[in-house]
């Protein structure tokens, strides 16, 4: 079986049950899962909202991701989801997880897809602050 399981952007909103879900498998000793949400501050700042975009080819690029942490840490499941559009605090933003042998490669293997989408997939977020202002942040 493959182990990507699950690699989606969405404009409804995310479940970690469905991700947990996702990459649930008998083979797994341990799974780690990671959920950003939308918080209400930015470096002291208040956040009332944010919005992200997506370039067409950022599903492509999550899944690259995807395959790259699997084979790297010998992943059993890998699942990815992240959000586009308007999101309020609270919001779940992306949500990952992977299942491997171990615990200690589950945990690695997690940080690194959720490091790894930050740092390479082309999503945008637009922060709208309690003061009026606003800024583009190019990060997922």
């Amino acid at each position: 079986m493959d182990a990507i399981r699950l690699v989606e952007l969405r404009d409804t909103p995310l479940s970690a049950d469905e991700v947990l879900s996702a990459v649930a498998d008998p083979a797994a000793g341990g799974i780690a899962l990671f959920v950003g949400t939308v918080r209400d501050s930015d470096h002291g700042r208040g956040v009332t909202r944010l919005g992200y975009t997506a370039h067409p080819s950022a599903a492509a690029e999550m899944r690259r991701v995807a395959e790259k942490v699997a084979a790297t840490f010998g992943a059993v499941a890998v699942a990815a989801v992240h959000r586009v559009g308007e999101l309020q605090v609270g919001d779940l933003a992306v949500v990952v997880a992977v299942a491997c042998g171990h615990r200690g490669s589950a945990f690695d293997a997690c940080r690194a897809l959720i490091d790894e989408i930050k740092e390479t997939v082309p999503i945008w977020k637009h922060q709208q602050f309690t003061d009026g202002r606003s800024e583009w942040v190019n990060s997922a």
